[in-house]
């Protein structure tokens, strides 16, 4: 689907017509250069390349620099693939936030903030054993029984247990569009998204 490639800036609220409150989330997105269309001649595939945030010249591979070049434009950070772009886009296009609507609903995707190693009753959402007595002082927060005993003697893959928490690729759907600010390159969503503050963010229709 068409998209954009953004970063979260940070949430605040606005007001609605009705003069309700409502948080959402200030999102940077683009301008995108079109660095590399793909074919389906060529490639097996039909897409386009966007690039996005200003990157050192020196901290560019040279390969990158030659693709760069080839496109027109300095070197970017952020480099996704988008399908469904109309086929009169071309190599160093400018994609702005104009591809969305206000009262739009869009897709937005991103790396959800890593928490670290955490314990099953934040990671999963256990309730942990409900009163302290007999003996179960220091139970509160323990997962409690995770496998059988004689059979089958081992504990299965996939049983919620402690461990790494965030960190991963999460894509929430049908967000609402409440403002575009195209001057300043800004789309204002209803709600939170995925990731840390600075964090880049791909949106899609």
């Amino acid at each position: 689907m068409p998209g954009i490639i953004g970063k979260k800036i940070g949430m605040t609220s606005i007001y609605s017509a009705e003069g309700k409150s409502l948080p959402c989330t200030i999102i940077e997105a683009g301008p995108c250069v079109v660095t590399q269309v793909r074919t389906k001649e060529k490639d097996g595939y039909e897409a386009v390349q966007l690039a996005f945030d200003e990157r050192k010249e020196k901290n560019t591979p040279s390969a990158m620099k030659g693709h760069f070049k080839k496109a027109g434009t300095s070197p970017k950070k952020k480099l996704v693939e988008f399908k469904g772009f109309p086929e009169t886009i071309k190599l160093g296009d400018t994609v702005t936030v104009d591809v969305f609507k206000e009262n739009e609903w869009i897709e937005v995707i991103g790396i959800s903030k890593g928490m670290g190693f955490q314990g099953v009753i934040k990671r999963h959402g256990f309730s942990g054993v409900g009163g302290e007595t007999h003996g179960q002082h220091d139970r509160l927060r323990a997962p409690g029984s995770v496998g059988a005993s004689s059979f089958p003697s081992r504990v299965f893959k996939g049983m919620r247990m402690a461990g790494r928490t965030g960190g991963d690729r999460v894509k929430i759907q049908n967000i609402t569009v409440l403002k575009i600010l195209p001057e300043k390159n800004i789309i204002v969503v209803k709600g939170s998204v995925p990731g840390a503050n600075n964090s880049y963010l791909i949106l899609e229709k």
